[in-house]
């Protein structure tokens, strides 16, 4: 019964901050719900009892994505970007089209057909490790080789002439 009702109070708060991404008129109040609707991402990670992937979201994208918004919001925008409404005249379509895509969504995970959860969740912390230290540890290496590069050229690439 209290996985219920944290599992609803979650979907609250990452729908309703997912709502305020959207239709909040401000960037910078945009991305907080943008940090708030992660974090709440990751607190379902949380009580599915995925460790790893809860740290990660947590780290990664709460962390690292939402401050790297903030300070783009903060740094490269104009004060008159930071007010503007971010709902465009196509609004009706879209929510259609949203409509549509859940509705589709509910069909195809059986949530009309009440099929009930497979088994208690577990941590998966030791067997992810034990992967990425064991038989995937040169290609993970190799990713953060790639990342590394792809990062150094960025700043290559974004920096400003000298006049």
């Amino acid at each position: 019964m209290t996985e219920t009702i944290i599992f609803y109070m979650l979907t609250a708060v990452i729908l309703l901050s997912a709502l305020g991404v959207v239709l909040l008129p401000g960037l910078m109040h945009s991305a907080l719900c943008l940090g708030l609707c992660l974090a709440g991402v990751a607190g379902i990670f949380a009580s599915l009892g995925s460790d790893f992937v809860f740290a990660a979201q947590i780290l990664v994208y709460v962390g690292g994505i939402a401050v790297l918004i903030l300070f783009v919001v903060l740094l490269a925008g104009s004060a008159s970007d930071k007010i503007v409404r971010q709902v465009n005249d196509q609004w009706l379509p879209s929510l259609l089209i949203c409509a549509a895509f859940f509705w589709a969504f509910l069909k195809i995970t059986g949530y009309f057909s009440g099929i009930p959860a497979a088994a208690a969740p577990s941590p998966s912390v030791r067997a992810i490790a034990a992967l990425m230290l064991g038989d995937y540890a040169v290609p993970f290496e190799l990713i953060s080789v790639v990342l590394l590069a792809s990062m150094t050229g960025a700043v290559l690439f974004g920096r400003r002439k000298a006049q």
